[in-house]
């Protein structure tokens, strides 16, 4: 098993066990999507979704497949997951495409706008700086009309990213034993390495600096998983 197979199969195995909350987060994902839709003005044409860090879509493919879109890209840093995300999606009636890149070269791209943007535990790997100017140039590429829908994971207001990261290990040895120790391991060296959440306090106000309304749609028991609604002011 090579080294993204391992990791990959980690990330399963989150999913399957529903460490993080994906199945209510699915469930609160797919009722702000259907709500969008259903709130759009009659005769609209169908809108144009972007999924950045899409990963294999193994939670949301059957979501978007019920979705009446004019089309879908998928887009994320791992390319070796894109064939397995178009493979969990399977036939759709409105044009897929598929894109390895980074969220930020996308953000900051001049293509055409989109109606819907989703991002799921991606923006978290960004500095808090790196943040804000994502929240910058994404406002920049939503048509009118549109939407942001942010899944993560998010610090307390006030809390700093020492004290997040450890009742995150805590929990992980206390409530994660489904996974062998050695998973268990890795997870905690990825987040201690590579996770910045936000402050929940923190980025909404940055958000309303970059033109945005801010609405939490969900939060997770554990203070750290949670899905943003976010409209252009």
């Amino acid at each position: 098993m090579d080294l993204f197979e391992q990791n990959w199969s980690i990330y399963r195995a989150v999913v399957q066990h529903d460490l993080m909350g994906h199945a209510d987060l699915t469930a609160a994902t797919a009722l702000a999507l259907r709500s969008w839709l259903e709130a759009r003005a009659p005769g609209t044409r169908p809108p144009l979704a972007v999924d950045l860090g899409c990963g294999d879509l193994s939670a949301l493919a059957p979501v978007w497949r019920q979705l009446p879109l004019g089309g879908y890209e998928g887009i994320d840093l791992t390319a070796q997951v894109l064939p397995l995300a178009r493979q969990a999606l399977g036939a759709v009636p409105y044009p897929s495409r598929w894109q390895a890149a980074d969220l930020r070269v996308w953000a900051a791209s001049n293509d055409e706008p989109v109606d819907l943007i989703h991002t799921a535990f991606a923006l978290h790997h960004l500095s808090d700086s790196e943040k804000a100017e994502f929240l910058r140039q994404a406002r920049q590429r939503l048509a009118p009309g549109g939407l942001l829908l942010w899944a993560d994971v998010f610090r307390d207001p006030g809390e700093s990213r020492q004290d997040y990261l450890g009742r995150y290990r805590h929990r992980i040895h206390s409530q994660w034993s489904v996974l062998p120790a050695e998973a268990r391991t890795q997870v905690i060296d990825h987040i201690d390495q590579l996770d910045h959440p936000a402050d929940r306090a923190v980025i909404v106000r940055q958000a309303e600096a970059a033109g945005w309304r801010w609405t939490w749609l969900w939060n997770g028991p554990q203070r750290a998983e949670g899905l943003a609604q976010l409209e252009p002011i």
